[in-house]
């Protein structure tokens, strides 16, 4: 029976995804978000409870991409198209709507499925990445798309709302996006084979100034988290070295 509850946990990832791409198209991005912040909880726990049980298998391993491509690969597309639509009647003066009736410009932000598909299928066949990733996974890349819908709603800044709407900003964090998922930088996993600090540094650092940022910056902390991470691993690279 054991077996069973990594599996398990994997589709409650994905059903949590399904949902959220449902309020994602509909314009409901706080539920969109929050069912993708259960998904990414039911992500991690997956693979947690696989190691501790021992029962680790092919099948979990690919059920977890497919799960991974809708809850972290679909939604933060649609979510930036949805974003890029908001702000397309700024974008220029000529009509550049399909002969679909669906806009042009806003389908860049599917990019950002197209670059997770295509992280989630590198992933599935290299053998090195056990204790580390090479590039940003892509339940962090989501959560950092999710974070800005969430700070238009929740933060109330006009500084940063003009910024999150700026079109050039949100095709750069498109572009940024794609490659860093995609690229050879490598970035710490967050498992713990025990619990002593000197093995762990980075990581019990890392969570430290995590809770910190939330606390101060609230959803606005998101994006500085996931810049932080990339910093720490790069620096956690040069030292171990």
């Amino acid at each position: 029976m054991k077996r069973y509850i990594p599996n398990a946990l994997t589709l409650l990832n994905l059903f949590c995804g399904c949902i959220a791409v449902i309020f994602a198209v509909n314009d409901n991005f706080v539920s969109a978000a929050f069912f993708v912040f259960l998904g990414v909880f039911f992500d991690f726990f997956d693979g947690f409870a696989a190691r501790k049980l021992n029962v680790q298998s092919e099948l979990g391993v690919q059920l977890d991409s497919l799960a991974d491509m809708v809850t972290s690969g679909l939604v933060p597309g649609i979510i930036m198209y949805k974003l890029l639509e908001i702000v397309q009647s700024d974008w220029v003066e000529v009509d550049l709507s399909s002969d679909f009736g669906i806009p042009l410009v806003p389908l860049l932000g599917l990019f950002i499925t197209l670059a997770s598909a295509f992280r989630l299928a590198k992933f599935n066949i290299d053998t090195e990445q056990q204790s580390f990733f090479k590039g940003l996974p892509t339940p962090a890349n989501a959560l950092m798309i999710l974070s800005l819908p969430l700070i238009l709603e929740f933060q109330n800044n006009d500084i940063i709302n003009a910024i999150i709407l700026n079109k050039w900003f949100l095709i750069v964090v498109t572009i940024i996006s794609c490659w860093i998922l995609n690229s050879n930088i490598k970035l710490f996993a967050l498992k713990f084979k025990n619990w002593n600090f000197k093995p762990n540094a980075t990581r019990y650092i890392f969570i430290m100034l995590c809770a910190v940022l939330l606390i101060v910056l609230q959803f606005a902390a998101i994006p500085v988290i996931i810049l932080l991470y990339i910093i720490m691993s790069v620096l956690d690279n040069i030292t171990s070295k």
